[in-house]
């Protein structure tokens, strides 16, 4: 999982991990901080369960104040699905009335592979939370994302090294007429990524989702291929941000983004880990830097083994 960090930040307020051991209260005020809550099961000297933890938390930090929530590791998570946490959570959703913004599985390689993170249906959370604003989730195992209405939330974020059809074509058909921004890691096949370019189509024509801005299609083993179908695709008109970061992006994508539509009202174009050449690093930068468009083109990869394009890689798989 080289390249996943802990968050940083959630809902614009930084990253705390609640101190949980010590039952004592922070220093922070609840709505001034996105508060992560995790246990180690390997750690002999606390062996409190999430739930404990949680419980804890609820009772040391004023729930009505909190904004943004992180869930970290649960426990076993390689076993124990995010249901688990997920269910807590919703229980306490009559003491937590100002949460804006969760996100599920905050884990590191040396906590848990992305690809061996239980997931499960998350859009239980958006149906207990209507004023939620911003999701996430990290790991793409048996996760689902059933077809939902939501009036209110403003950014979904899906890292996986593998997305499963079934919860793309549940985004997709859901409901979500305030989404601005959309972050899909869609990953390998060797990790459960087994949708295709064909299945971004109703995203692609920009029907789904009026007010998206924001659109990251990253993380992909087909990364040229979304290239070329994004170079056409009448969502790109709405778009201020376009993300086809982390993926196998060769000259061949890149060519076809600058052969198809403009791209010149975009303000950030983020191509990078990529495997483009320099010339072509260097024709993409001069076709929009002029126009104020802000260009990542970092992190130039190598295939493995000088085995050409099957030797390319995404930055995130297991």
């Amino acid at each position: 999982m080289s390249g996943v960090d802990h968050l940083h930040e959630l809902l614009g307020l930084p990253a705390v991990d609640f101190q949980h051991a010590t039952g004592e209260a922070p220093a922070q005020a609840a709505d001034t901080a996105a508060w992560r809550i995790s246990v180690d099961p390997y750690d002999d000297e606390c062996e409190k369960t999430w739930e404990e933890a949680f419980r804890t938390f609820l009772d040391t930090v004023d729930p009505a104040g909190v904004r943004a929530l992180i869930i970290g590791q649960w426990g076993e998570s390689y076993e124990e699905p995010s249901s688990y946490p997920i269910g807590l959570v919703i229980a306490a959703a009559d003491r937590l009335t100002s949460l804006q913004a969760i996100f599920v599985g905050d884990m590191t390689m040396e906590e848990n592979e992305i690809s061996w993170i239980e997931q499960s249906d998350v859009t239980a959370l958006l149906d207990a939370f209507p004023d939620l604003l911003e999701l996430g989730v990290r790991g793409g195992t048996d996760l689902e994302f059933s077809p939902c209405k939501h009036e209110r939330l403003r950014a979904l974020t899906i890292e996986t090294g593998g997305l499963p059809v079934g919860a793309l074509r549940g985004v997709l058909d859901s409901e979500l007429p305030a989404l601005e921004r959309l972050d899909l890691w869609l990953g390998v096949s060797a990790y459960g990524g087994d949708a295709d370019v064909a299945d971004l189509a109703p995203l692609l024509s920009g029907s789904r989702f009026p007010r998206l801005t924001h659109l990251g299609l990253r993380n992909s083993e087909v990364q040229n291929e979304i290239a070329t179908a994004v170079a056409a695709a009448p969502v790109v008109a709405q778009l201020r941000v376009l993300d086809l970061s982390n993926g196998t992006l060769g000259d061949e994508g890149a060519a076809a983004l600058l052969d198809g539509q403009p791209l010149t009202h975009l303000e950030c174009l983020d191509l990078h880990h990529h495997f483009m050449t320099e010339p072509m690093e260097r024709r993409v930068v001069q076709a929009l830097k002029p126009h104020g468009v802000r260009v990542d083109v970092s992190e130039r990869e190598k295939p493995w083994g000088d085995r050409g394009v099957e030797g390319r890689y995404t930055a995130v798989s297991e």
